[in-house]
């Protein structure tokens, strides 16, 4: 018999039975998993330590919940536009994750895990700061432009991680390279959640490539928020009317 080409360790199901990496969802799952341990396990396969949970249940705490940035924005927008379709909003302020606002941890956990390897961690650290000042690019996993001088998120994690004894080789190596940022800046630059959060996903064995993936996870659960409370205020339509107010028509084409 010719073995197929792809296979998934991910899940299968039954008449009877699903079972997810390995183990029966209604028996060995539910009510017995915690929905943070369930998605450690879903994306690294292996059971996560009490730690490991504390730390990504604190990172998915962390950055649920944003205000009225562009995420929360769009999603109300979308709702007020289809509002029988709650998923049309939540996916609508979901794309607005990335580079600027809410995914900036996948760059930093790239640059840890390139640091952590480095033979001579300040020479490091050093080049990767002139390497991005030359291109003009932001930091990853630096800066907040309404948290100065320090963004007050990360000393709690980073709190939280010492006393699990976890992510200590990442939050040291961050610190160092926000030193060197700080004196090439002539300016501090604070640390903020992505950066912290980098470090500490890093440390309990999340992959860099998944990271932003675990910020998708925890907004979802903050823009559903957004659109229980426009069910009830449909302040939308009030951003809309502002808009309208305010954004004047210029008369040029140029």
């Amino acid at each position: 018999m010719t073995q197929p080409r792809v296979t998934t360790a991910i899940a299968t199901s039954d008449e009877t039975s699903i079972t997810v990496r390995g183990r029966d969802l209604v028996h060995e799952l539910i009510g017995k998993f915690s929905f943070t341990e369930l998605l450690y396990f879903h994306i690294t396969g292996r059971e996560a330590s009490a730690a490991e949970t504390r730390l990504l249940d604190a990172c998915l705490v962390t950055l649920m919940e944003h205000g009225w940035t562009p995420s929360a924005l769009i999603a109300r927008l979308a709702h007020d536009s289809n509002p029988s379709q709650t998923q049309i909003g939540m996916a609508a302020g979901l794309l607005a994750i990335g580079d600027v606002f809410a995914g900036t941890m996948e760059g930093c956990g790239r640059l840890l895990a390139e640091g952590l390897s480095a033979p001579d961690t300040d020479t490091w650290c050093s080049e990767v700061v002139q390497r991005h000042r030359s291109a003009r690019k932001a930091m990853p996993g630096f800066g907040h432009p309404f948290h100065k001088p320090d963004d007050p998120r990360p000393p709690r994690l980073f709190q939280i991680a010492a006393e699990l004894g976890r992510a200590e080789a990442e939050i040291a190596l961050l610190k160092r390279l926000s030193a060197a940022l700080d004196e090439a800046a002539g300016r501090h630059i604070t640390i903020n959640a992505t950066g912290a959060m980098a470090a500490v996903l890093h440390g309990i064995g999340v992959p860099p490539a998944l990271m932003r993936g675990v910020s998708v996870v925890s907004r979802a659960g903050g823009l559903l928020g957004h659109i229980a409370e426009e069910e009830e205020t449909h302040a939308a339509r009030e951003v809309w009317r502002l808009a309208e107010e305010h954004i004047p028509y210029r008369g040029d084409a140029t």
